[in-house]
C-alpha cells in the first residue's frame, strides 16, 4: 500500500502536466484551423462614371496615395470604369512596388455590359453624380460616395448631391476633394436608402431636371 502511495505520489504530478499540454496542444491546433477555414472577406471598390466622359474622376483616382487609403482601409480590389473618356491611368496600374501591387488589384475598363454583377460585390462606391447611377448602387445598399462634375452644363448633379446627402443617403465631394473626402468617408455614418422611400429618386429627378 506504501509503495502505490509512492507511485502516486511520484507519477500523478506528470501525468497531469502532460494531460494539460495535451488540452493546450488540441486547444492550439482548434484555433489553428479555425482560422484556416476562416476565409478573408474581400473588400472591393467600383468606380464608374456611367455612359458619359468623366476624366477629372479617372484622373483623380490615378493616385499612389488614394491607392494606399484604400489598401490602410482594408480593399483589395479595386476596379474603374472609365466611359468615353480619353484619361486612361497609368499610374496604378503600372506600379512596380510588388507589396502593393500583391495588397490590392487594380483593373481599369471602358465600359461592362452590365453593373448589376460587381456593383453587389462591392463594398464601396465611388460614382459620378449621375441620378441612375447613384440610385442603383443606392437600391443594392452600397456605401456610395458621389462625385461631382463640374465641367456639366446646366449641372443639377450638385443639387443631387446636396440633397442626398442632406438626408444622410451618401457623401459627396468634387474631384480636386476626392482623397479628402475618401478619409473622412465613414460608411457606418450612412443612413440606408429603402428603395422607393417616399418616392425619393423620382421627387429628385424632378426637382433637379425642372
Amino acid at each position: 500500500m506504501f509503495g502505490v502511495q509512492l507511485f502516486l505520489q511520484h507519477f500523478s504530478p506528470q501525468t497531469e502536466a502532460s494531460t494539460q499540454e495535451k488540452k493546450q496542444l488540441d486547444n492550439s491546433e482548434d484555433v489553428v484551423q479555425k482560422k484556416m477555414k476562416k476565409k478573408k472577406k474581400k473588400k472591393s471598390v467600383f468606380v464608374t462614371v456611367g455612359t458619359t466622359s468623366f476624366d477629372a474622376l479617372v484622373e483623380a483616382m490615378d493616385s499612389e496615395e488614394l491607392i494606399q487609403t484604400l489598401i490602410e482601409r482594408g480593399y483589395d480590389s479595386l476596379t474603374i470604369q472609365r466611359g468615353r473618356g480619353t484619361y486612361v491611368p497609368k499610374h496604378i496600374v503600372t506600379s512596380t512596388s510588388s507589396e502593393r501591387s500583391s495588397a490590392i488589384k487594380v483593373q481599369v475598363v471602358e465600359f461592362l455590359p452590365s453593373l448589376d454583377a460587381i456593383l453587389k460585390e462591392a463594398s464601396l462606391v465611388i460614382s459620378h453624380a449621375g441620378a441612375g447611377s447613384v440610385f442603383e448602387s443606392l437600391s443594392l445598399g452600397k456605401p456610395t460616395l458621389v462625385v461631382v462634375n463640374e465641367s456639366l452644363m446646366d449641372n443639377h448633379q450638385v443639387e443631387l448631391a446636396e440633397t442626398l446627402a442632406s438626408l444622410g443617403h451618401v457623401a459627396w465631394t468634387k474631384p480636386d476633394g476626392l482623397l479628402q473626402a475618401l478619409n473622412a468617408f465613414d460608411p457606418n455614418s450612412l443612413v440606408k436608402y429603402e428603395s422607393g422611400e417616399c418616392t425619393l429618386a423620382k421627387d429628385i429627378e424632378d426637382f433637379v431636371f425642372l
